[in-house]
Parts: C-alpha cells; sequence; structure tokens
C-alpha cells in the first residue's frame, strides 16, 4: 500500500483526488509488478519515492501525484493510456503522455546543453508540473545511484550536471539544485569530493565555535529591537567550494565564504522590507560589511521568485562572513520553491500555487539558462560527443573526427576517411564540440600518414598513428635492403655494415632503416650508388651518439611549522606508539590527524582517507591533530599509484624511465593494455610527499595519461 508520507498527504485531500491517486496506484502495481530495479528491488519502489518528492518537497497537488503512477505504468506501452481516459481527468491523461514522451528523449537529442532540453520540453508540454515531475524522477535516480553500473553513474551523473541542475536553479529549486550537484559530483570525482567533504568535517566544531561568537552581539540587537527571528547556519555544498576553488585557483582553506548565516525573521506582509533593513543595520553596527557584496533581492525580487538580502562582513580577527536576511515567507519559498511554500502553509486553493506555475511556465518558455563551462566544473577539460546509435564518448578538448574514430577502435582510426557530422560530410581534420553525432567512414585502402599527428590530440590516436607507420616504414626498409643487398651481389661487391656505413654517411641518414625506405620508394637511385661505392674513401666512417643528458633529481625543500597545537609524529611521542594506517599509507607533507585506538595506539591518517568521514562522525573525542616532524631524512614510505589512460608497450618503458631519473625505489609494478586502454599500478618507496608529488607530476605529463591518482597498497 502507500508509505506513511502519501497516507498523510491524502488524509487533506478531496474525494476525487484520494480516488484518483488509489486507481492510478492500483494500476501501476499491476502492470509494474514484474519489474525491479538494478539491486533487485521492486521497481514500484522508485516509483513511490518520485511521488513523495512530487508532493511532499515539491508541493504539487495530488493530480501531479496521479500521473506519476499513470506515466509509469504506461511508459514502455503510451497507448494503454487511452483506455484509462473515463477514470481521470484530461489534464491528468496530458500530462502523462507528455511524461512519456520526454522519457523517450535521448541524450543525443540535446546535445547535453540545458537550453536544448528546456526547448524539448516546451515542446511536449506546455504544462510546467511535466518539468517539474522529471526534475523528481532524476532526483530519485541520483538518491539511489549506488545500484547501477560504475559506466551508467558516471553517464547518470554527466547529465544531472550538463541538465538538470541548470533547469533546477532556473526554477528557484535551490535544494534540489545543491543536492543534484553534490551527488554528480560524489561518482563524477570521488577523491575530491571525499577530501573536501572530510575537510569540512574536520572543521565543523571551529565553525561551530566561531558562529556562537559571531551571532551573540547580533541576537542582542534583534532581542533590543524586539524582533523576532530564527538562526540557521549554511555550509556551502562540496560541489561549490570545488568550483570555487577551480575557478579562483585556490586551496580550501583559502576559500572565503564556505559558510554563511542566515537570520529569519517573522513578519507581516507590509512590514518585510522595513524588518529585513533594520536587522541589516544591526549586523552593520556590530561588523565591517563589504558594499560590493551587497545585494537586495527583496526590492527587486530575481526572475524565479527569490527573495533575500546579502551582504558580506568582517570580523575582529579577519574571518569573512555571509549573511542571508529574509523574511519566513521568503525562506519556504527560497528552499523549495512557491509550490512547496503553498503546500507548507496548507492552502487548498489553488490560487498562490497556479501564479507560481504560471511564472515556472513563463521561465520554461524565455530561456535563459546558464550552461557555460565556468559554471559545470566536470565539462571544463572534455567534450561530449554521440554516436549514432547513442552512446557518449567523452573527449579531450580540441578533438577531431579522427580522435573520435580510434576512440571507438583503432582500425577504426587507422582505415577513416572521412565522416558526417550532424549528417553533414566532414574532413578527418574537422574538429569536433560538445553535441555532435558523429558518424564515421572508412576505405579499406586508408593509411596513415605523418601528418595525421597534425590533427589528432589524444595520445591513444598518436601512439597508434606512431606504431602503424613504423610498421609501414619497417616494411618498406624491408624492401629496400633486400633490393640493395641483391644489387650489391649483382656488381661483385661486398655487402656489409663498413659498406652501409659510408652510404649512411654519404647519404646523410641517421639509420640504415631510413636509408633503405629511400631505396625503396627511389628517392635513392640505385644505380648510382655503384659509382658513389667505386669512388668510396677507404677511411672508415664512423657516428658518434652523444649521452643523453640525466638532469639530477632535485632536492626537496624544508619546511616548518609550530608545534603548539599538534602531536609530532615521531619514533615515538611520550611513550605512546603511533602506526601509519594502511587503508590510505600516510607519508611525509600529507595532511593527516591521528585517531586513538584501543590497542594498537594513534593510528595516523590521510584527510582523503575514505574511512576519516565514518571516524570524524562516530568517535570526534578520539580524533588527535598531528603533524610530521620538520625532517624525515633516512626514512621511506611506502606508497602505491593507479595510472590510467591510452598507450602502448613504450608507455610502461617510459613510467620506468621516470621513476629511476628521480631516483625513487620500485617496490611492485604492473600494467595491463586492453583494447587501447591502459592501466598501470606501482607500489614506490618515498621519503616524503613532496618526492611522491613529482612523480606524479611527471607520470601526468606523459602522452595518453589521463589520471594518476594513490590507491591502498
Amino acid at each position: 500500500m502507500f508509505s506513511q508520507k502519501m497516507e498523510k498527504i491524502l488524509q487533506s485531500s478531496s474525494e476525487n483526488e484520494r480516488r484518483w491517486v488509489n486507481e492510478s496506484f492500483q494500476i501501476a502495481t499491476s502492470l509494474l509488478a514484474e519489474q525491479s530495479r538494478g539491486d533487485g528491488s521492486p521497481f514500484m519502489n522508485h516509483v513511490t519515492a518520485v511521488c513523495e518528492i512530487v508532493a511532499t518537497e515539491m508541493g504539487l497537488m495530488p493530480d501531479a501525484v496521479t500521473a506519476v503512477y499513470l506515466h509509469e505504468a504506461t511508459r514502455k506501452n503510451p497507448t494503454l493510456l487511452e483506455d484509462y481516459r473515463k477514470l481521470f481527468t484530461d489534464e491528468i491523461i496530458s500530462m502523462a503522455q507528455s511524461l512519456n514522451r520526454i522519457s523517450q528523449i535521448k541524450p543525443k537529442d540535446t546535445g547535453l546543453q540545458a537550453e536544448n532540453y528546456r526547448k524539448l520540453i516546451v515542446s511536449y508540454s506546455r504544462d510546467p508540473r511535466v518539468t517539474l515531475i522529471k526534475l523528481a524522477d532524476r532526483l530519485e535516480i541520483m538518491r539511489s545511484l549506488e545500484m547501477f553500473t560504475k559506466s551508467m553513474q558516471i553517464k547518470k551523473a554527466t547529465e544531472t550536471l550538463l541538465l538538470y541542475a541548470p533547469l533546477a536553479h532556473q526554477l528557484g529549486l535551490y535544494n534540489i539544485k545543491s543536492e543534484m550537484e553534490d551527488l554528480s559530483f560524489r561518482y563524477t570525482d570521488p577523491e575530491n569530493y571525499r577530501l573536501i567533504s572530510n575537510k569540512l568535517k574536520a572543521s565543523d566544531q571551529e565553525r561551530r565555535r566561531l558562529t556562537d561568537l559571531f551571532v551573540k552581539p547580533i541576537e542582542a540587537g534583534l532581542k533590543r529591537a524586539r524582533i523576532k527571528y530564527t538562526l540557521k547556519s549554511r555550509t556551502k555544498t562540496a560541489y561549490s567550494i570545488h568550483k570555487k576553488m577551480q575557478t579562483q585557483q585556490i586551496s580550501f582553506e583559502s576559500v572565503a565564504d564556505i559558510f554563511a548565516i542566515r537570520i529569519i525573521i517573522d513578519s507581516e506582509p507590509e512590514r518585510e522590507k522595513e524588518l529585513c533593513w533594520s536587522v541589516y543595520s544591526i549586523v552593520t553596527e556590530n561588523y565591517k560589511p563589504d558594499t560590493n557584496r551587497l545585494r537586495d533581492w527583496i526590492t527587486v525580487p530575481k526572475e524565479n521568485g527569490y527573495e533575500s538580502l546579502h551582504t558580506t562582513v568582517t570580523t575582529k580577527d579577519k574571518h569573512i562572513i555571509e549573511i542571508q536576511i529574509r523574511t519566513r515567507r521568503m525562506d519556504e519559498i527560497a528552499e523549495s520553491g512557491y509550490a512547496a511554500h503553498w503546500s507548507y502553509k496548507g492552502v487548498k486553493s489553488e490560487q498562490g500555487l497556479s501564479a507560481w506555475l504560471g511564472g515556472v511556465k513563463k521561465l520554461l518558455e524565455s530561456g535563459n539558462i546558464s550552461t557555460s563551462s565556468n559554471n559545470l566544473g566536470i565539462a571544463i577539460n572534455e567534450i561530449f560527443v554521440f554516436t549514432p546509435d547513442g552512446d557518449l564518448r567523452r573527449l579531450s578538448p580540441g578533438s577531431c573526427v579522427l580522435d573520435f574514430a580510434f576512440d571507438i577502435h583503432s582500425n577504426l582510426g587507422l582505415k577513416c576517411s572521412g565522416a558526417k557530422v550532424n549528417g553533414k560530410p566532414a574532413s578527418i581534420r574537422e574538429r569536433l564540440k560538445t553535441g555532435d553525432v558523429v558518424e564515421i567512414t572508412s576505405s579499406k585502402n586508408q593509411k596513415p600518414s605523418l601528418d595525421w599527428l597534425n590533427y589528432v590530440v589524444s595520445s591513444k590516436a598518436r601512439a597508434k598513428i606512431k606504431q602503424k607507420i613504423k610498421e609501414e616504414a619497417g616494411k618498406r626498409a624491408e624492401e629496400g635492403k633486400e633490393l640493395l643487398e641483391r644489387r650489391i651481389n649483382n656488381w661483385k661487391m661486398e655487402f656489409n655494415d663498413e659498406v652501409i656505413g659510408y652510404l649512411l654517411k654519404h647519404y646523410k641518414f641517421k639509420t640504415a632503416a631510413e636509408f633503405y625506405v629511400a631505396v625503396a620508394t627511389e628517392e635513392i637511385d640505385i644505380s648510382q650508388v655503384k659509382s658513389v661505392l667505386i669512388a668510396k674513401d677507404k677511411e672508415d666512417g664512423s657516428t658518434e651518439q652523444k649521452e643523453p643528458f640525466i638532469p639530477p633529481a632535485p632536492k626537496p625543500e624544508k619546511t616548518s611549522a609550530g608545534t603548539s597545537d599538534y602531536l609530532i609524529i615521531d619514533d615515538r611521542v611520550n611513550n605512546v606508539g603511533f602506526k601509519l594506517a594502511k587503508c590510505c599509507n600516510p607519508i611525509p607533507g600529507d595532511e593527516v590527524f591521528g585517531f586513538v585506538t584501543i590497542k594498537e595506539g594513534i593510528k595516523i591518517h590521510r584527510i582523503s582517507c575514505p574511512n576519516a568521514s565514518r571516524l570524524f562522525d562516530n568517535y570526534p573525542y578520539r580524533i588527535q591533530r598531528v603533524r610530521w616532524r620538520e625532517s624525515t631524512s633516512g626514512q621511506s614510505f611506502q606508497t602505491a599509484l593507479r595510472i590510467s589512460g591510452y598507450g602502448d608497450e613504450a608507455t610502461g618503458q617510459q613510467i620506468m624511465e621516470i621513476i629511476n631519473l628521480l631516483n625513487i625505489s620500485l617496490r611492485h609494478f604492473s600494467i595491463t593494455d586492453l583494447k587501447g586502454k591502459l592501466e598501470a599500478k606501482l607500489q614506490v618507496s618515498v621519503s616524503n610527499n613532496q618526492q611522491l608529488d613529482k612523480l606524479i607530476f611527471n607520470l601526468r605529463k606523459l602522452k595518453g595519461v589521463k589520471s594518476v591518482s594513490r590507491i591502498s597498497i
């Protein structure tokens, strides 16, 4: 039967509304009984969860919930809706039909552009509730993303960041937008997500202390003015912090407005503006405001209905804090949109809801969704291109048709003669952009040439082109050698290394292979070789090869730091032993914390350790602040790296050369190459994280390497 949330909503619904929801629920339960989700749970769990979001988080009426049940029940067979017209209103049937059509939209239809997606939605339905239901459906999928495969997780998260989050932002659904972004960030960049999340948890107590000190004079002023208020503190999401770090090229510690104080006041509608500015005066009497960052969305609200007064102030301790001032009505709308506001107020008349939905419709039809790469963290260093079947391929910026062909398969790249881009003929050189649909054309007679290397940007394409050219050159060299040897024997002369050496010097070739290719391609007239050999000097020619210069490995710089508030990591600390945690293998220079165990003393973990979040949440009283001693000379620490990308056998040799160049001890090394995709794992001994950072920096510079990350040993 229904969940408790749905039962509670239906208690205040009309008889017709209860009948609609009950009958649609029975239809969905019957038609979806055999369907299950990725983890084996009934598919109806997804449907019910979407209905709860629609009703409780978005505040839509039961007719929208009914449309959700009918849509999920008939999505695979839309003609069934006609059988239910007598049971439901035309409006409900229309919403379900629109949802069925929208569910057929493929990522390639949108070009992964939020503006295109908005236009498609509007073309399928003018009812704004359809858009809100679609956002609720995607939010539930993101909340359940763990049950999907790894590749599907990244695909769904990418679509959510590029299509759904910008749409939720435009409609003023800030809570939904922020949750979508954070969930997407968690799956598209788990390492940075974990790092920022754990740093937020580690600094939580400090933020609470700062908040308590900060609000005391403000609370005193509010009480003197007899203003009823509620205080909330809001911490930036991990995604927002990461985006700011990327945009401004700063560290986590340098992000100024990680958290904000929200002052929510009780006010009659006619006094809202007056009281908000009164509170602003109280705040600025106690703290210095930054007038350049004052935002007045009370006098002129945003198009999506957002109303608030924002300012940024600086404390005596130089802490920068954002202040948001709004009334309770404004806060409800800002958190979840007008629909949730009217639902919260218990207004059964649809006057307020209709007004908001009218505004949503206007926003959808007007557009203005920002999709610039500056707003999309994962889209900065990649473009997204589709095959004719709709498969999504992620490529480097500046990629051309050849890069796409090699990304599909090496053999297709080698035989690529052109393409159709968005249905139009294109050469192998044409640069691609996000949203392009590319169909490759190939020819059996096509062969790669050196000028191809001027067009491609992917390391996989470059490696395969060089490899094929080298193979072709090898074949021609064998042909040239065979021809030259036969002719010299016919001339009754000796064919040996001395003769070849002289000819290389005379014709100014560096290698015998290059010379043989020139003979095979008739670049050198073989009939002239005989006269050259007859007139040659008997004195042997020789070539010198210079030894390659290997620069010395730079020495790590020493750092110093205060020790008053930290436990120093040394061989023994006040007769208390410590151990380096094996789950994250910290090394000197890493940001770390200590965890007091029951039997094993203090265990040292990296701040980005996968277990850090659980330890901060469950055992905050056992967390010990620690840091490395200034000098760790004579000690070595083991750590492991994973290298992913594209390449061939030569890549492994290049990795070994970098390790040897940096005088790093290699303990274990393995490499796999599957269909052009390379993955290597290596275990090394280093003295500190500076030495490790140099290794990672040099490995990332290798052609074909997409990522280098630390892993557990």
